[in-house]
C-alpha cells in the first residue's frame, strides 16, 4: 500500500484541520496516510521551522507530503504555501468566496472562536467535559438526571469516544454505560437506566469488528471471541427495540459521522417533547 505523509497545521489547537483533514483523506482508501500534528503555528518563525520540515520531507522521500492549513493570518500562510508540499488551505477555500461575495475583506484574526464573548460557551464546553470524564463507563450512576445523552451498548462499541467528542464539539454532557454480562443475561435493561430511555442513544457494531477490537484488549479470552460477540450483541439490539431506544451502528463509521447523527437524533427528540409542528 502506497504510503504518505499528512501534516496539519493550525495557529490554534490544530483540532479542526486534524478532524476535517481526516474526513478528505478517508475517501483514499487506497493510500496509507503517517499524519503529524503542528498546533500555535503562530508566527513567521515557526511558520518557516514547519516549512523547512516540509520542504525535508520531500528531499527524503521523493514525495509531496500533503499539508492541511487552517492558518488565518496570511504572512504564515504565505509561507507554508511557498514550501514543497500539496497545500491544501482550509480557510482559503472559503475566506476568498465569502470576502468577493460579502464585498469586505475579513479580519485574518487568529483564533476567532475563542473572543472574550465566547466565554459562556466555552465553560458549558468545559462543565460537559468534565462530566463525560466523570460519567465514563458506567461511573456516577447516581447523577444520569443531569445529562444531556446517555450512550449505551456493549464494552468496546466506542461510547467513551463518542462521549467526549460530543462533550468536546457539542458541548453536550454525556453519560456512558456499558451493559454489563449480568444485564446481558437478564435481557433487559437495568432498572436505573429505565427513567432515562428519552435521553439514551444505543451504539451497536458488527459481531467481527468488535472481535477484532476486542481481541487487541484481551487475545485468546471469551470475552473476545466471536461467538461472544455474537451473542451479546444479539441480545443487546433485542433490549435496545424493546425499549424504543434509537440505535446506530458504529461498524466504519467516523466519530464525527457517529456524534452528528446523535445530535440530529437529540434535536429531533427535543421538538418532538415541545410539540414544535403539531
Amino acid at each position: 500500500m502506497e504510503k504518505r505523509d499528512v501534516l496539519f497545521i493550525s495557529d490554534r489547537t490544530g483540532l479542526t484541520a486534524e478532524s476535517y483533514g481526516k474526513s478528505l483523506l478517508s475517501q483514499f482508501p487506497g493510500i496509507e496516510f503517517e499524519s503529524r500534528l503542528y498546533p500555535f503555528v503562530d508566527s513567521k518563525e515557526r511558520a518557516r521551522e514547519v516549512a523547512r520540515e516540509i520542504n525535508h520531507i520531500v528531499e527524503e522521500t521523493g514525495k509531496q507530503p500533503i499539508v492541511v492549513s487552517t492558518l488565518v493570518e496570511s504572512e504564515s500562510q504565505r509561507v507554508i504555501a511557498n514550501s514543497k508540499g500539496c497545500i491544501v488551505d482550509l480557510f482559503g477555500v472559503f475566506i476568498e468566496p465569502l470576502e468577493e461575495c460579502l464585498g469586505v475583506e475579513s479580519s485574518h484574526k487568529q483564533g476567532i472562536s475563542f473572543d472574550p464573548h465566547s466565554h459562556e460557551l466555552y465553560q458549558k464546553k468545559i462543565k460537559a467535559i468534565e462530566y463525560a470524564l466523570k460519567h465514563d463507563d458506567g461511573c456516577d450512576l447516581a447523577n444520569y438526571d443531569d445529562a444531556d445523552v446517555i450512550l449505551v451498548g456493549v464494552s468496546r462499541s466506542g461510547k467513551t469516544p463518542t462521549s467526549l467528542f460530543l462533550a468536546m464539539n457539542f458541548s453536550l454532557k454525556t453519560a456512558n454505560y456499558p451493559l454489563t454480562s449480568d444485564d446481558l443475561e437478564g435481557h433487559k435493561l437495568p432498572s436505573f437506566l429505565l427513567p432515562h430511555t428519552r435521553k439514551m442513544v444505543a451504539l451497536t457494531i458488527r459481531p467481527a469488528t468488535l472481535s477484532n477490537i476486542r481481541q487487541q484488549r484481551r487475545p485468546s479470552t471469551e470475552y473476545a471471541s466471536l461467538q461472544t460477540c455474537q451473542r451479546e450483541l444479539r441480545i443487546a439490539d433485542t433490549m435496545f427495540k424493546n425499549a424504543n431506544i434509537p440505535v446506530f451502528d458504529t461498524t466504519d463509521t467516523s466519530i464525527e459521522e457517529i456524534a452528528g447523527w446523535i445530535v440530529r437524533e437529540k434535536r429531533l427528540r427535543d421538538v418532538t417533547e415541545l410539540g414544535i409542528g403539531h
